[in-house]
């Protein structure tokens, strides 16, 4: 916000407030009302402001409060913010970037923790990211206010908590990359957002056991990085993808079928899938049972072992 005065942020209670979890605080202190801003109950207006916005040269950031709380905002979405480049004829940029923070693991109520991502995934001409780490929240963010396409920012709530190392000096990853960030050679996983810290538990378990699992960061799930995790695949021969999201018609759907597709002669296993299951996010109560565990994990990778 200080190299670009166009930088604009926008959303309910993001100003003096700073957000409810504290994420634009002191952002309004110093930048003021006129480029931090809060804005009604009305997530429809915020994405269609924002769209107007960027038409004018301004790149705003919008901040939706709560995972559930963006469908109303889902047609603004996915038939204008997604299609403007492509309508114009790519005469026309859509530097908007829309943060969701999503995800379970923080005992809310209906409608505070979803795991929308595959709705903005399956639509072209958005991009769809989900840091999992300090780092990558920083830079990620960064690389996709000075994006000129829209960038729908997926941030695990369960991840604003912990602490980590930032390097200010390097991103070490483009915004679109996947990750090695646990080298192994007997199964390859693969998650993103708050599941590559339940996968990375997993593997400090497995490896307790003998079993030495290489942890991939999907971090960008549209578009996905594909050649990080078929070189796992043809090293490792197997593969188990895991999400928090349910697992019908999802982002694991597709990675398990595109690597079946383009790397089948190495796999000695069918891929697997561990993720939410297939109802409605439940109440806090049971939260623990419907979010992959790392022991729900570890029971895939047995079962790929086993073939």
């Amino acid at each position: 916000m200080r190299d670009d005065p166009k930088v604009l942020l926008m959303g309910e209670d993001i100003g003096p407030l700073g957000g409810v979890f504290r994420v634009t605080e002191g952002l309004h202190a110093e930048f003021g009302d006129k480029r931090v801003f809060d804005t009604p109950l009305a997530e429809a207006g915020i994405v269609g402001t924002a769209i107007g916005l960027a038409m004018r040269g301004y790149r705003p950031v919008c901040e939706i409060q709560f995972d559930g709380f963006v469908f109303p905002a889902f047609n603004q979405i996915t038939t204008q913010l997604a299609r403007q480049r492509t309508r114009h004829e790519g005469g026309v940029t859509m530097p908007v970037v829309i943060r969701i923070p999503y995800g379970g693991h923080i005992g809310s109520i209906e409608h505070h923790q979803e795991s929308p991502e595959a709705y903005f995934a399956h639509t072209p001409g958005l991009r769809v990211v989900s840091p999992s780490n300090p780092h990558d929240a920083y830079w990620m963010l960064q690389e996709a206010i000075a994006s000129d396409d829209p960038v729908i920012f997926f941030e695990p709530k369960s991840r604003y908590w912990p602490k980590g190392d930032v390097n200010f000096e390097e991103a070490g990853a483009p915004l679109h990359a996947s990750r090695v960030v646990r080298p192994g050679a007997d199964v390859t996983v693969v998650g993103h957002g708050a599941m590559v810290s339940v996968l990375l538990q997993a593997a400090e378990i497995a490896a307790g056991e003998g079993i030495d699992m290489e942890v991939i960061d999907l971090r960008s799930l549209s578009p996905i990085d594909y050649d990080p995790l078929l070189r796992s695949v043809t090293k490792t021969g197997r593969l188990v993808v895991a999400q928090e999201a349910s697992g019908f018609v999802s982002v694991g759907s597709e990675i398990a079928a595109t690597v079946t597709e383009r790397a089948f002669y190495s796999l000695e296993a069918p891929v697997l899938r561990v993720s939410g299951f297939d109802t409605p996010f439940p109440p806090a109560s049971v939260e623990t049972h419907f979010l992959p565990s790392p022991d729900r994990v570890l029971e895939a990778v047995d079962r790929a072992l086993a073939y």
